[in-house]
């Protein structure tokens, strides 16, 4: 391809409305979008994609995983024709507008995804790439190539000093994701000044040892050469791709150009008048796209419009040769789960005590045979978390069929990775740790709620009863630091039963995560227990009387202490009520009528039992209750004895509310 004048002046023009938006605003950064406007134009004229339809599914996916650059992709999305207006422009960052402060998924057409923590883009992208992989190797056929489209990513210097990133491409290599090209936005500058400071390693180097082909611009302004690296990319099909784009942060304003100043504050009304100048263009207009450019644009848009309905033309044909696979293809893209899995999801076969992890597994496995999109693995601890699929294969470099993911010993990249997959489109997928490592995971657990999207952790080992392992491994505050997320549902279940709706809520639910909670040791199958547990609270034993004398309540591997206290309290004259509460989150959404009835006002004697400290019990004890919980660390040894040794026993809570009753 041969770039010409008025893809320059396109490029200019890109660098000058992002200064307009940013100066406006008064707030943002405009030192990428000058300095990486021509890699990112090369790469949005070298990619399928339409701005009339931002969710063609064989569209290329582009991350632009420095996210505070945002503006950049918002004069992307202007120009090559998707709905963000002028106007949306001009709003740039202002409260309720489409082009916020750093990309957002679901808020602005175009976008594939949230960006704005450093490294999480390149992360998500791997996750896109997979997914691609697995949905070619399962739909394609020949002359019907319905998943073929790459994976783009620009990145900047701090996106490549962040572990994730590195966790991230360290398994896109070992997965020869040939079709997953990394733009490396190379300005050598950060907010504290140049990279030199922090960041002199050979990144080149790094990435050939991870296993990917490295390509190096040494002219960002060069459309041409950056564009013949995009295609050099592309024709390597077993390895993913880095191409090293030297650029100058704050290209074209003489006063902040290559300085750290330019990242990430207005550039100033002279200095923007200046750049302007500077690229030969009105320095007394704002917000201008020449008419020019706007009529160069249409040979991009109709370029996308053609390539959409090229693929439409396809789709229709494979519709009618593969017209079972067809159907299949739909109904993955619809992401609903059909109300059956709730009878498939009842546990057989437990006449026995079974812990929560091993449950779980059970309901993988059968689930497996049901869900055809169902994919997911564990950060090198599938034994141990039971996440493995039996007989669905091992996604690797050599098979792309395989529904396993191993992920290494990669927590961090394991939740963005997983981000990415769900939102590529077509798969539903989960991860899995122990619980106390969702420290390493919460970055991304925490983006996973924000943008809505329902992908599954299954983190066990949830309490002190990991045992000799010790306080290092004992989750103790994880529980309250995953009930404090926004739209993330935490779902710690009693039993089996309770574990089914769990996962039934995970795979029925559009609209936020969800945190299966598991044990490792074994509990009690509870004949009173049921999918009530979907409501999130629920009485699982009763008082005979109208008004209790004391309601118990608790979560997880605590139910069977509170199960078993009801009838000693009993013996002593005590009238109890018990109450499972599996989700906080789930509950708190019932109505009023429903959470007053599990939970009456008028009884203030009230025990929560839970091996955690997470405060967010008082909500339901109230000034008058008692939390039974953890007060500081865990310890070594075995786990019956260090339940005992911390007070969670039937004695403890027996003796809790009897002098509750008595004072």
């Amino acid at each position: 391809m041969n770039y010409n004048k008025i893809d320059v002046l396109t490029v200019n023009t890109i660098r000058a409305l992002s200064a307009d938006a940013v100066q406006k605003a008064n707030s943002g950064h405009p030192g990428l979008p000058l300095g990486a406007a021509p890699m990112a134009y090369a790469l949005w004229t070298n990619m399928r994609h339409s701005g009339k339809n931002p969710q063609w599914h064989d569209r290329d996916r582009f991350v632009l995983s420095a996210g505070h650059g945002s503006m950049l992709v918002y004069s992307l999305l202007h120009l090559f024709g998707y709905e963000v207006s002028l106007e949306d422009i001009k709003d740039f960052r202002q409260l309720g507008s489409i082009t916020p402060g750093h990309p957002e998924y679901g808020h602005t057409k175009g976008i594939e995804t949230t960006t704005g923590p450093l490294g999480q883009g390149v992360a998500n992208a791997v996750g896109m790439a997979i997914a691609e992989s697995f949905m070619a190797d399962k739909f394609n056929r020949p002359g019907f190539e319905i998943s073929d489209h790459y994976t783009f990513v620009i990145a900047g210097d701090g996106c490549l000093m962040e572990g994730i990133s590195s966790e991230a491409s360290s398994l896109a290599g070992t997965l020869g994701l040939g079709k997953l090209i990394m733009l490396y936005d190379s300005n050598r500058i950060s907010i504290e000044g140049s990279t030199d400071l922090a960041f002199t390693e050979d990144v080149a180097a790094r990435y050939r040892a991870y296993g990917w082909h490295v390509d190096d611009v040494s002219d960002g302004n060069d459309l041409n050469a950056i564009a013949a690296a995009i295609e050099s990319a592309k024709k390597e099909s077993e390895k993913p791709s880095l191409i090293i784009v030297r650029t100058e942060i704050g290209y074209g304003c003489p006063a902040k150009q290559g300085s750290a100043s330019a990242h990430g504050e207005p550039l100033g009304t002279d200095n923007v008048r200046a750049l302007k100048e500077n690229l030969g263009l009105d320095p007394d207009s704002h917000f201008n796209i020449p008419k020019q450019v706007y009529e160069h644009m249409k040979i991009w848009i109709e370029k996308g419009m053609k390539a959409e309905s090229d693929w439409n033309n396809l789709l229709e044909s494979y519709s009618a040769a593969y017209p079972d696979l067809f159907n299949e293809y739909i109904k993955w893209h619809e992401r609903d789960i059909s109300e059956t899995l709730k009878d498939l999801l009842i546990p057989e076969g437990y006449d026995k005590p079974v812990s929560t992890r091993e449950a779980s597994g059970s309901i993988l496995n059968r689930l497996s045979a049901t869900v055809g999109n169902l994919i997911g693995g564990s950060a090198d601890l599938a034994p141990s978390n039971k996440t493995f699929m039996k007989n669905m294969g091992e996604f690797s470099a050599s098979s792309r069929s395989g529904r396993n993911l191993h992920f290494g010993v990669r927590e961090h990249a394991m939740a963005s990775v997983t981000n990415g997959i769900y939102l590529h489109g077509g798969l539903r997928p989960y991860c899995g740790t122990f619980l106390v490592f969702s420290d390493y995971m919460k970055g991304a657990m925490r983006l996973s709620a924000i943008m809505g999207i329902p992908v599954t952790y299954v983190l066990t080992h949830d309490s002190i009863g990991v045992g000799e392992d010790g306080p290092t491994h004992q989750p103790v505050e994880h529980l309250s630091s995953l009930r404090s997320i926004p739209n993330m549902t935490v779902f710690r279940p009693a039993d089996a039963k309770e574990t089914a709706a769990g996962w039934y809520h995970a795979l029925t639910c559009k609209d936020s995560p969800t945190s299966l909670i598991l044990t490792r040791q074994n509990l009690p199958v509870f004949k009173e227990s049921s999918d009530e547990a979907l409501k999130g609270g629920y009485v699982l034993r009763d008082s005979d009387k109208e008004k209790p004398d004391i309601i118990l309540m608790a979560s997880g591997s605590e139910v069977e202490l509170i199960y078993s206290a009801y009838d000693s309290l009993r013996e002593l004259g005590i009238d109890p009520r018990v109450v499972s509460i599996p989700s906080f989150e789930l509950f708190d959404a019932q109505e009023d009528e429903y959470r007053e009835k599990v939970l009456p006002s008028d009884v203030r004697r009230r025990i929560a039992v839970e091996a955690s400290n997470s405060s967010e019990w008082y909500k339901y004890i109230g000034l008058d209750g008692k939390f039974i919980q953890m007060e500081g660390f865990g310890a070594s040894g075995k786990a019956p004895d260090l339940f005992r040794h911390f007070g969670f026993t039937v004695e403890n809570v027996v003796e809790v509310a009897v002098r509750m009753i008595n004072s």
